[in-house]
């Protein structure tokens, strides 16, 4: 019950961090004006207006209980009771009393005027809503009614009017000078998040500049202290690789020379073999090693690149189903070499390959999905690993030295996306690769 109530709360409270920071400065000044509102209104207004309505009833029925005694001018006491309370009084004999009701059961001053009208008298009518500054009494008397023109402020206190405004506009303003710190406190944090995902992302992010708070101004040094070291982590990686590359081939060049002068042509075959392999094994970790190249991302079109890499294959058992024109940025060259990797692992062991590519909400999806062997479940994770060989459903071959779907794995991690496997619609093995965008 409370792990419910505890995940309906998080899904009703604001994910972004400006959103809830404001609502924590918010909340309590709304709350706040809420209570003093309803103990202003409660205990002020609405009281100060029930005893004012009750003092205007009270000479109203005084006027009238001095008009029933008065027997010679009952005219000089209506003008009197004019001037001096200010309410304008009218007999209107030989009428009858409106039955159209008017009354307002939403308004407090309705509700006041009704109670205390009540008390007092059986047969009465008013109505607050026609005039803006009197409300219409009407109260039968003998064969007519005294009719009543009551100013609003004898039963209203205007004051409540100021109070509200006062009230209102200060928690306004401090909310919106609010906003403006927040934004500014808000903005180092999503420059620090940006800059990360586009390293992330193997961009050129340049020198950033912490700024903010002491806290992100000391994430951002951090940051940028981790950037330049991964930078020179990978300058050296790189360097070291191309003595490496320098240094065994020259060996293997030797090899191959003694290699010919063997008289036994069945083992200088075998010897040249295993060189060969070991060539292979070297251009190759030499490409997996440096996937991560120079090359500055760019926005291209992810569907025409792949008709353009499908049409290369010439190959009329590749099917395909892409949506248009979907923009992706990033290493276009990596990409193109993720996808190449893909198709010749499934026109190597299958023979029928179908191609979709498709957009969802945050992700491009694509799936690749072929009629070969497949993979058992438990080794789809292994799969990525660099030198792994499956002997079992998809037999290994000299031709490969397991680094295909590495590279693949590392150049989509490195566009910030996702690599997956899965049982294919066609009984063999689909990729199914996400990118962001």
């Amino acid at each position: 019950m409370s792990f419910g109530l505890n995940k309906f709360l998080k899904n009703l409270l604001p994910k972004q961090l400006f959103y809830r920071a404001l609502l924590i400065v918010a909340a309590p000044i709304i709350i706040l004006q809420i209570i003093i509102s309803f103990v202003f209104f409660d205990s002020l207004w609405i009281k100060t207006n029930k005893g004012m309505t009750r003092a205007l009833i009270g000479e109203i029925k005084f006027f009238i209980e001095a008009y029933d005694n008065e027997q010679y001018n009952k005219d000089s006491l209506a003008k009197l009771f004019s001037d001096t309370q200010n309410i304008k009084a009218i007999y209107v004999p030989h009428k009858m009393m409106p039955k159209e009701d008017l009354e307002r059961w939403f308004s407090p001053m309705d509700r006041s005027l009704r109670r205390e009208l009540k008390s007092k008298f059986t047969n009465y009518w008013f109505d607050t809503t026609t005039f803006k500054e009197n409300i219409d009494l009407k109260i039968k008397y003998l064969n007519g009614y005294f009719q009543f023109e009551v100013p609003k402020n004898r039963i209203v206190n205007t004051s409540a009017r100021i109070f509200a405004l006062w009230i209102t506009l200060p928690a306004f303003l401090l909310i919106a000078i609010a906003l403006i710190f927040l934004k500014n406190q808000t903005r180092p944090i999503i420059n620090l998040a940006r800059a990360s995902e586009k390293f992330g992302r193997g961009e050129d992010v340049g020198e950033y500049r912490p700024s903010g708070a002491l806290e992100i101004r000391q994430a951002g040094y951090e940051f940028e202290r981790m950037r330049k070291r991964l930078i020179r982590q990978l300058n050296q990686r790189s360097e070291m690789l191309s003595g490496i590359s320098h240094d065994l081939r020259t060996p293997l060049t030797r090899i191959k020379l003694q290699l010919a002068f063997i008289k036994d042509k069945e083992l200088s075959n075998k010897l040249s073999e295993d060189v060969i392999e070991m060539e292979k094994m070297l251009n190759e970790y030499l490409q997996f090693s440096k996937n991560r190249s120079s090359e500055k991302g760019e926005k291209f079109n992810l569907s025409k690149l792949l008709i353009d890499t499908i049409i290369k294959y010439n190959n009329k058992n590749i099917s395909t189903e892409l949506e248009e024109n979907i923009l992706f940025h990033g290493k276009k060259s990596l990409i193109n070499r993720c996808i190449s990797n893909i198709l010749d692992n499934s026109l190597k062991y299958g023979k029928i390959v179908k191609v979709k590519l498709k957009k969802s909400n945050n992700n491009i999806i694509l799936l690749i999905d072929d009629d070969g062997p497949g993979i058992p479940k438990n080794e789809y994770e292994n799969v990525f690993k660099p030198f792994y060989k499956i002997d079992k459903s998809r037999s290994g071959s000299k031709s490969s030295v397991g680094l295909g779907m590495s590279i693949t794995s590392d150049i989509i991690q490195s566009h910030g996306g996702n690599i997956k496997l899965d049982k294919s619609i066609l009984n063999g093995l689909q990729v199914r690769i996400y990118l962001p965008f």
